[in-house]
This record gives C-alpha cells, structure tokens and sequence, in this order.
C-alpha cells in the first residue's frame, strides 16, 4: 500500500522544530502585552464574501490564491490572511463599543495557492497585530515601532524600515490617471497581470515583480509621475508627522514610492520591513493603515492599521534551538516504584521520564543520557535502604539522597 504523504506546500512543525516556534510566540505575547494588546482566535476559515470584499477582488489573493469550497449553498474559503476576520469579529462583537484604541494581535495558520518557495507555504503561519480608533499617525508609528522591536527581540538587527503614503481615496484617484496616462503608450509591453490592473487597480502596477515591467518603470519620463507628491495636504501632513515620531523614536527608514502592498484596503500610510539576509522576495513584515476596512465590511466608520509577519520566514533568519531536556530521568527495573516517584516529582512541575518497556539498566542509562539533565537510580539497594543515587549527566558526578532532599536538588536545577 502506498505511504500517503504530506501535501505541496505544506509541512509538518516536528518536535525538534517546536522550540523555534514557541520562541516566536513567546516573545510576542511577552512584548505585545506590554504593548496593550490583547490576543484574538478567529476561524480558520470565513465566508468568501468576507475577503472579496475586504481584501478586494482585484488581488491576486482573490483572483488566484484562495482555497474556495461550496458548503450547504455557502461558499466558504480558507482565510488567506487574518485582518479580514479580525475586523469581521470587530463588528460582529460590538468591540466599536469598547474605549477606543482597541488593540489586538493574532497567531495561526494562513492558506494561499501558489508556488511554494523559500520560506512560502500554501499553509503558512502569521504573527500580526490590528488597531482600531486611532486617526493620528501616532498608531502608525506605535505599529511600526512595536515591528521593530518584535524583530530585535529575536535578535534581528539587519534590516530595513520602507514607508510610503499612498493618500486617501480623492487624491489617489488623480495619481492613478497620471499612471494609467504615462503608462499609455507602453501598455502592450506590461506583462498580463500588469495589463489586467490597468483598468482595474493602477496602483497595483507598482507592486509588479517581473523584470521588463520594473525597467518600464525606471523610464524617466515614468518614473517622475511615479514619485511624483501626489498626495493631498492633509495626507501630506500625516505623513510628514509620522516620520517625525520615527525619527523621534530613533526608527531608521527609507521612503520607497513604489512600495504599495499587494492588498486593496491600505490607505495612507503603508510600509515593510526587510531583511538583508534574504533573496528577492525579502520582506519579513507588511502592514498599513486600513481606515475604510471596518466601514465597508458593514461596521462603523472606523480608523486602524495592522501588520503581519510570516513566521516560516522568521524561523528562516533565525538559529535552530534545541529542544529542551528533561530535569531528570528514572532508571529502575521496578515499574510501581518508579511510575510512584515520576508522579511525585511531575505534580511539583518537574519533567520527567522513566522506561515504559523496563529495558535493562545500561539501556535506560543510554536513554536519560540523551534525553535528561539527571538520572536518578532506583534499584534494589536504594528501594531496601530508602534511598536514591542521583547523577549529574553533565558532570558525572553522583550522589546519594533521600527522597525530600532529592525534590530539593531537583528544583535548583
């Protein structure tokens, strides 16, 4: 019979792995806390009404990625990514209601079809945060100052801070026809999609990876509309104050003017952080401010901005961590005694192991040496004699005990 493997673009998290992980979610719920934020768990998936209509149904993710299924007359789609269904849970549980900022962060699994690639699922786990209420570019700042501060937790340093402002809807409605005008005579030469997000989305145009439209849009003629400021004074404004609290607050960063987003929902201010140990598709975290998202999914009109961070990613640029030991392992060929003295010592938090199969001595040894930071040996001598014979695996060293002084010396470890 054929094995049945893992599916493309999905892996298994094995237990040598985990550290790595709960490193990650460790330090976020350390510093998010610290932040005000407050966890949330959304389904992993939501009506597919939910996305085309929040992340915009001119995106790829839309347009190609998203795991769709028919349930009941309903269609349903794995969440491609995570803001959609924190503004959905937002609405739905009155959280508009609750003193304003409301601060939230989340962690799980995301679902996108495409080509699976360094540090890319088709399951794959984000880290992000989402904060409502706030209109001043104080909550950009504090959003991307929290990124940085997340990432040198983990001992990230090299990496680069991009921003850009893509205005409100009324200016960015003259940008766009200033592209789609400039763009005119070299629409045959854009690539399909490039071609497809002409009409529907020119921004979009500016987030295009394949080389040949890159080079159309380092054209001078070209690229002076495209850094041109298009944006309106009070767009102006914001942005000009962010970058002052980022100076302030000590955030090095580059302003990059085709920095867009691939999603339909950001408004002024958008940006990423980037990480120089990475190829071409180097960026660790994206995010921005959303402030219509929460009005056009049916709730109050609503400020926010939010990032994500790919954790696969993370765990990318980090080193390995070893799985943690046991404290002790309990090398005995008297099953009672030995399952007695395991219960002991768990009920005061200490981890430990002893041999299920009552292998012979030398065998158990082996064992705890690989496994455990003591062995603690209960055989014959030590049950007559009430007594227990402990070994530092590190050290060699050996000792004899009773079994109060042994919990002593344990919890010192």
């Amino acid at each position: 019979m054929a094995i049945i493997k893992v599916q493309k673009g999905t892996k298994d998290i094995l237990p040598q792995e985990i550290e790595s992980w709960h490193n990650l979610e460790a330090k976020a719920l350390e510093l998010f806390t610290n932040y005000g934020y407050k966890e949330i768990r959304t389904p992993i998936f939501e009506a597919t009404e939910l996305f085309a209509r929040g992340v915009g149904d001119t995106t790829d993710i839309v347009n190609k990625e998203m795991y769709t299924f028919e349930k009941s007359d309903r269609s349903i789609t794995l969440r491609p990514e995570n803001t959609a269904g924190v503004v959905r849970s937002f609405i739905e549980n009155g959280m508009f209601r609750q003193p304003m900022p409301v601060k939230l962060w989340y962690k799980g699994p995301m679902f996108r079809y495409e080509r699976p690639q360094a540090g890319r699922q088709r399951q794959f786990h984000q880290i992000g945060v989402e904060m409502f209420g706030i209109a001043a570019p104080t909550a950009d700042a504090e959003a991307i100052l929290l990124a940085t501060e997340y990432l040198k937790s983990l001992g990230l340093n090299d990496l680069t801070v991009e921003i850009n402002s893509l205005g409100c809807p009324e200016c960015r409605e003259e940008y766009k026809k200033r592209i789609k005008e400039v763009l005119k005579p070299e629409f045959d030469n854009l690539c399909e999609d490039c071609k497809s997000r002409y009409e529907k989305n020119p921004l979009r145009l500016l987030d295009c990876k394949v080389d040949s439209c890159k080079a159309i849009f380092e054209r001078p003629q070209i690229k002076a509309v495209i850094q041109s400021d298009f944006i309106c004074d009070d767009c102006a404004q914001h942005f000009k104050t962010l970058k002052e609290y980022l100076d302030a607050a000590g955030v090095k960063y580059e302003e990059n003017k085709l920095l867009v987003r691939g999603l339909d929902y950001y408004n002024r201010t958008v940006f990423e952080i980037k990480s120089n140990n990475l190829g071409s598709q180097n960026a660790v975290c994206g995010g921005g401010r959303y402030d219509s998202l929460v009005k056009n999914l049916g709730g109050e009109d609503t400020p926010a901005v939010g990032w994500a961070m790919g954790m696969e990613r993370l765990n990318s640029l980090l080193p390995s961590i070893e799985p943690k030991k046991l404290d002790a392992y309990i090398v005995s060929n008297n099953m009672p005694e030995a399952l007695k003295l395991a219960q002991e010592l768990r009920s005061k938090n200490i981890s430990v192991e002893f041999d299920l199969s009552n292998k012979k001595f030398n065998k158990q040894l082996e064992k705890a040496s690989k496994c455990a930071n003591y062995a603690i040996f209960l055989g014959e001598d030590e049950l007559k004699n009430n007594y227990i014979t402990l070994k530092n695996l590190s050290t060699a060293t050996q000792t004899t005990t009773t079994k109060e002084e042994l919990l002593n010396i344990i919890k010192n470890i």
